[in-house]
Formats: structure tokens, C-alpha cells, sequence
């Protein structure tokens, strides 16, 4: 008996592309200053992904998400930690998770969220001294081993074609941007 006839019929390696992620990989994050409030100052939203602004937050689209519709919340405050923040902040935070979660699940029809935020670097924040709380749609059997093992996501649609169905959602539920 020949010991390939023991082997799984396995089909033909495939390749996904992610190139989005590669100047990521390749640069980092090359922002003078404070990405979210660079990204405030400025008056493109739709390019800098601001989904909406709020009295005291705004939120925006993660640049290099860990899933499709992955978003952030934050303060317009350049604060690093939520024991700095005003309580009337805190409490338009919290406020805007709901609309937001009811926004991605009618966008993308999601079955869960990770939700939570990442205090220092030393627990994983990327961007440490502006302070964001993280909405990640989730699927039943959407994790693999792309980010893993391949250091990839997968995304199904361009950033921007999302951007554009989770802003009209979002205005739908928080009501026109400011």
C-alpha cells in the first residue's frame, strides 16, 4: 500500500488579499500627534472615517479593524484613562453604545459585539492617551486563523462602502451629525 493513499485529499492552497492591512504591517501608525484628535481637527469626516459627532464624543471607524464594522467611541477630551473623564461624558458614552450596536446589527446583521475599552499600553491599547471604547461585530464562526496565523483580516467590502452604510444607520439612530 503506497502511504500517500493515507493522506487527506486536501484542495489547492488559496490566497486571500487584505492589502489595506499591509501599510499597517509594513508602517505603523505614522501620526504626528494624536490620531483622534488629528482626525477631529479635520474637516473630511467621510475620509477620516467619522461616523458621527456627538456633544462630547464622535465615533469613527476603526482604519485597521479587527472585523467589518468595527468601531470606536471617544471623547472629543484628549484624556488617557475614563478616571479623568467628566461624568456628563461618561454618561453620553454609555448612551450611544445601544444606537450604535442596533445601527451595526441592521447594517451587517451581526449576532454579538465585543465591546470594551483597553486602559494603557500595557493592556493593549493601541492609541494609549485618548481614551476608546471599542464595538467589534461578531458572527457565528467568524474567527479563524487569518488574524493568527496569516497576520490578516478578512474584509468583505471596501472600508469605505461600509463607512457608508453604518454612517446612514447611525444618523438613523443618533439623528444628524453636528
Amino acid at each position: 500500500m503506497d502511504e500517500s493513499d493515507l493522506l487527506p485529499n486536501f484542495e489547492p492552497h488559496r490566497y486571500l488579499s487584505a492589502p489595506w492591512r499591509m501599510r499597517y504591517l509594513r508602517d505603523g501608525v505614522s501620526v504626528s500627534g494624536c490620531v483622534f484628535c488629528s482626525k477631529l481637527e479635520a474637516d473630511d469626516d467621510e475620509n477620516n472615517l467619522v461616523l458621527w459627532r456627538g456633544d462630547s464624543i464622535f465615533v469613527m471607524m476603526n482604519l485597521y479593524p479587527y472585523s467589518t464594522g468595527h468601531i470606536m467611541l471617544a471623547p472629543y477630551a484628549h484624556i488617557a484613562t475614563p478616571e479623568e473623564i467628566e461624568p456628563e461624558i461618561m454618561v453620553e458614552l454609555g448612551a450611544t453604545i445601544a444606537p450604535c450596536m442596533r445601527a451595526l446589527r441592521s447594517v451587517l446583521s451581526c449576532q454579538g459585539f465585543n465591546t470594551g475599552m483597553n486602559t494603557g499600553a500595557v493592556a493593549g491599547a493601541g492609541v494609549a492617551d485618548h481614551m476608546h471604547l471599542h464595538i467589534v461585530p461578531r458572527w457565528g464562526g467568524d474567527a479563524n486563523f487569518m488574524p493568527i496565523i496569516g497576520n490578516t483580516t478578512v474584509m468583505p467590502e471596501a472600508l469605505s462602502v461600509t463607512y457608508g452604510r453604518i454612517r446612514a444607520a447611525l444618523l438613523e439612530q443618533l439623528g444628524a451629525a453636528l
